[in-house]
């Protein structure tokens, strides 16, 4: 009806990022519905307008209504999916029934679908064709973005007007959001970005020394880079928030859940346990990094060794000797 209210926007997940984002979209004046499964979750946050659980000590607006109901979403002018990258696929079939209209589907998860080796936005294509995807990543932390430290992040979609009303509708004055078009560029810096951070973190933990971190850092992102434009990213997004800007703030901080996995592996900890119960995407993302990598002729060795430590077939000390000796190259 021509001169209605805009519907709200649909923040899909209650977890501790996607309770973040409904707080600094509420301050920004807009109305959030934020959807949980768990209907004892949703309710405790109504009532006591705190996600206790995974966000506590930050205050619900009241312009955020959670509910477990997926058809209160009906209606909402777009959708931010922020759910971890292997629950994406099933979070869209859930979507399904309540998209009916054109909308763009704004996806946070950091990864790769580990049993199909499918990107987040091609799982959207697939599953959601009503939907135009976008894809949301950057230096964030949940907390920081949830008290509204200044924080920038960058959104990307295939149409740049579109990206840039996104970026306009979702940033305020301490959440910052870039634009671009290069949804592949973005996708990959914020999956890869995790698989180097638990090397950052093994050398860490196993007291290898800050030189050695720097150095496999560098050769890290290097080949991040190399992946990234073997699926037609542009260099330039790789050396943006969602690349550079991503690996910096993940590999300098056990409050990085990728970089805390690494520590406690280099700290001896076995990797079915070394996670302490916490969500490490690149646990999930190593192995289907590296398969895609092959498949595409890419010598990745430092993501190679990441998978093969967390699969049990590398030990920490012979992934080092592999890494170190070599053949002498140029550096690319």
């Amino acid at each position: 009806m021509s001169g209605a209210a805009p519907g709200p926007i649909g923040v899909v997940g209650g977890g501790a990022f996607g309770t973040a984002l409904a707080v600094a979209t509420a301050r920004t004046g807009k109305r959030v519905v934020l959807w949980a499964r768990d209907p004892a979750q949703t309710e405790t946050m109504s009532r006591e307008r705190e996600n206790r659980l995974r966000l506590p000590g930050v205050r619900l607006d009241e312009a955020i209504t959670p509910t477990s109901a997926i058809e209160a979403l009906e209606g909402a002018q777009m959708l931010v999916i922020a759910v971890p990258a292997q629950a994406l696929r099933g979070a869209c079939e859930a979507l399904a029934s309540v998209v009916r209209e054109p909308l763009s589907a704004i996806v946070c998860a950091k990864g790769i679908e580990r049993k199909t080796k499918t990107f987040m936005s091609d799982i959207v294509r697939q599953v959601l064709p009503r939907a135009i995807p976008a894809i949301l990543s950057g230096p964030s932390f949940a907390q920081d973005v949830a008290q509204g430290l200044p924080t920038a992040v960058v959104i990307a979609a295939e149409d740049a007007a579109l990206a840039s009303k996104l970026a306009g509708a979702l940033s305020s004055r301490a959440l910052r959001l870039y634009h671009t078009t290069d949804i592949r560029g973005v996708e990959i810096g914020g999956a890869a970005k995790n698989v180097v951070a638990i090397a950052a973190g093994i050398v860490e933990g196993r007291r290898l020394g800050d030189s050695a971190r720097a150095a496999l850092t560098a050769r890290g992102f290097a080949e991040l880079r190399r992946f990234a434009a073997a699926h037609g990213a542009k260099p330039e997004t790789l050396m943006g928030l969602s690349g550079l800007g991503d690996l910096m703030l993940s590999t300098s901080t056990p409050k990085s859940r990728n970089f805390a996995l690494g520590l406690a592996l280099g700290r001896g900890e076995a990797p079915d346990i070394a996670a302490h119960g916490k969500l490490a995407e690149g646990a999930f993302t190593a192995s289907a990094l590296c398969e895609m990598a092959r498949l595409a002729g890419l010598s990745m060795p430092v993501s190679d060794c990441v998978a093969a430590i967390l699969e049990r077939k590398l030990s920490i000390e012979d992934a080092v000797d592999a890494l170190m000796n070599r053949p002498v190259r140029s550096e690319e």
